[in-house]
């Protein structure tokens, strides 16, 4: 780091501090300020918001590490970005009429209150055991790549860059609240962007152009069936990613994701119409067409430097096996020039600073709105933001706790992922999905549907970690199912599990009353309802829709 970078980073420093200290001055009088930044935005910060919540440290790390190790496998998860088009045009619309803040509030509405406590516990246990704790462990590597620094005052540089990153991020969030991510989310995704393509092309001029890329990534097989790096679908026999595991699995996946969870769908809710919201999503499923060319094929250019430089390009641990998680930061720190160092450290620093930000906010929410004034509805609106707060905090002190814990994750960050979301998603997924598709859907159905979900996917964890671990377990039926049987598979298979749970238990328990559903699920809509939906979108909305899904297309056609 020289002179320049360090200036550059005061720069985005200071832009940061205004933009805080101008919404600070924008005073947040009740929780809907606080926590939806006064249900007021527009589609360019919802968009930018959206993009850059989702792009943390396990895109930086991770999907750059996936694709020095794994090559285009993981390019699934994020080309599924398509369906945040369904949560602009499907789910939007039910959930605006629902005027809720959170998503436990909208199932509670649509089913009962013990649907509502089963998702917010779900979702504040993720968010720290995975989010939080992942983003923070993640980000203290990067910065420990980048900067070249093992140690400072006797610690561990480390936790220095891990923490210091945290309290920053923390102090803007409980005195900003969602405006602050909203607006800073606007500076950060286009300093993140430019400095990410900046990289890709620097790397691609490195390794000698797109052609070298590709050369030397398939020559390099990925199994015995005849698979290569360059392979998006690879055989059935695959023991990680066979094709119809990954469509699968990375739909399933994408659809809780996108559509119903708190992390991605606040960030919609805080649209000021229906109109502002839908085109927020369209253009957030632009930016989210970006992360396999900016993160996952910079992964693949490092690969192909490795093999070039015969070995000496990405860094080796202590048993000689190549670190693919440093793939990202090397590129970083031995390809860019003085200045636009300082630049991509601004875009990482934005990046997962707006994911921790955004992680805090919606945790925060969860718990005051779904545990705190349900037991004390006679809450003040101030007090409200006030216990906002307290949250964040003590949401910060879990994560920061747990984050000796997930050091021994080690450089599987990206899988490891998606490996927990596999397994918490389907449960969730089936009770929206029947909830708004079937009016038929009963409160007993969706909560033993998420209560189905919980019991399998604990399961799972519970013996992944355990057969992990022990060497010499004996083979069964239970170690078969719930240990050998391919993540993707299972994640599909629990999809319907959970669905049949839902829909059995609905037959046999008492249907919904008209009242109840008014409005949430298909075919229930008032006709002023219905107009204003429609009043909502013209053609060029469409038409921006038709476009995302044909660039879809033409990528999976381009790497099959």
């Amino acid at each position: 780091m020289e002179l320049y970078d360090w200036l550059v980073i005061g720069i985005f420093c200071l832009a940061l501090i205004g933009i805080v200290v101008w919404v600070v001055s924008q005073k947040n009088n009740n929780s809907a300020d606080y926590f939806l930044g006064g249900r007021d935005a527009t589609w360019i910060a919802i968009g930018a918001s959206i993009f850059a919540s989702n792009i943390g440290s396990e895109h930086l790390i991770g999907l750059a590490g996936a694709g020095a190790s794994s090559g285009m496998a993981m390019a699934h998860w994020e080309i599924q970005g398509w369906m945040i088009l369904l949560l602009g045009w499907v789910f939007v619309p039910f959930y605006s009429r629902s005027m809720v803040y959170t998503m436990p509030e909208f199932l509670e509405r649509r089913y009962n209150k013990q649907s509502r406590t089963i998702l917010s516990v779900i979702s504040l246990i993720s968010y720290v055991l995975t989010k939080v704790a992942v983003t923070v462990y993640a980000g203290g590597l990067v910065f420990q790549q980048v900067f070249g620094i093992k140690e400072l005052w006797g610690i561990d540089f480390f936790w220095i860059a891990a923490i210091g990153l945290v309290l920053i991020t923390a102090l803007y969030t409980v005195f900003g609240g969602m405006k602050s991510v909203l607006y800073t989310s606007v500076l950060q995704t286009p300093i993140l962007l430019l400095g990410s393509i900046i990289i890709l092309v620097l790397g691609l001029k490195a390794v000698g152009g797109w052609e070298q890329v590709m050369s030397i990534c398939s020559a390099e097989p990925v199994n015995q069936y005849g698979d290569h790096m360059t392979d998006l679908m690879r055989d059935l026999r695959d023991p990680q990613y066979p094709w119809l595991g990954a469509l699968v699995g990375s739909a399933v996946i994408g659809f809780w994701y996108w559509c119903t969870d708190q992390f991605i769908v606040q960030r919609v809710l805080s649209g000021k119409n229906e109109k502002e919201a839908r085109r927020g999503t369209i253009f957030g499923a632009y930016l989210k067409l970006l992360p396999v060319f900016i993160f996952l094929i910079p992964g693949m250019i490092a690969y192909a430097l490795n093999v070039k430089s015969g070995g000496g390009f990405l860094p080796v641990d202590a048993a000689g096996n190549v670190i693919s998680d440093a793939a990202f930061p090397t590129l970083v720190a031995k390809l860019l020039p003085a200045g636009f160092k300082g630049l991509v450290v601004c875009g990482i620093l934005a990046a997962l600073m707006s994911s921790l930000a955004s992680l805090f906010n919606s945790s925060a929410m969860l718990f005051t709105i779904d545990f705190y004034k349900r037991l004390r509805p006679q809450t003040s609106e101030k007090a409200l933001v006030r216990i906002g707060q307290i949250a964040t905090v003590v949401i910060v002190i879990l994560g920061i706790l747990w984050i000796p814990i997930m050091r021994s994750v080690g450089n599987v960050l990206y899988n490891y992922l998606q490996d927990v979301q596999s397994v918490l998603a389907p449960g969730i997924a089936a009770a929206f999905l029947l909830g708004i598709c079937w009016k038929r859907t009963s409160a007993k159905g969706g909560m033993w549907g998420l209560l189905a979900g919980i019991i399998i996917g604990l399961t799972r964890l519970g013996a992944k970690v355990y057969y992990s671990n022990v060497t010499d377990a004996a083979d069964n039926w239970f170690k078969a199912v719930f240990f050998d049987f391919n993540w993707l598979y299972f994640c599909g298979v629990m999809l319907i599990i959970c669905c049949l749970v839902v829909i059995i238990v609905s037959l046999a328990t008492e249907a919904p009353s008209k009242e109840k559903i008014q409005g949430l699920v298909f075919g229930t809509s008032t006709p002023e309802q219905r107009a204003a939906t429609k009043a909502s979108w013209t053609k060029w909305d469409v038409i921006n829709s038709v476009i995302i899904l044909g660039i879809t297309v033409a990528f999976y056609i381009y790497f099959w």
